[in-house]
């Protein structure tokens, strides 16, 4: 599996859904189908880029082809965000820090102005 071909997987919003649905439970196609509402041919050509990104595996069960996802490719993915979720982090804590002085700054003057 490339990184390229993990981010275009998860480009399309379709696809997301799909891997929404499958973090609930594995799924045969008929299931997902009906879930996101698309046709059998376009399911199965969001489902094939999912697997051949790596994202999903598949297995035969009697007539049925039941889709699970793959932790694997999400934890690179995990890992590979961890140094920018900490940026956010600490942008988020220092908004949170200038919210907090100008709510008590709001607070320290309650005088009337006349």
């Amino acid at each position: 599996m490339s990184d390229a071909a993990l981010w275009t997987a998860l480009a399309d919003p379709h696809r997301r859904a799909i891997v929404a649905l499958l973090l609930e439970r594995p799924r045969p196609v008929g299931e997902i189908v009906e879930a996101c509402g698309l046709s059998q041919p376009s399911t199965s050509k969001h489902l094939r880029v999912l697997r051949d990104a790596g994202l999903v595996r598949v297995r035969q069960d009697a007539q049925r082809r039941v889709y699970a996802l793959d932790p694997a490719p999400i934890e690179e993915l995990d890992a590979w965000l961890a140094p920018y979720r900490k940026l956010w982090n600490r942008s988020l804590d220092a908004l949170g820090r200038r919210l907090d002085e100008t709510s008590d700054d709001a607070t320290e003057d309650p005088s009337p102005k006349d």
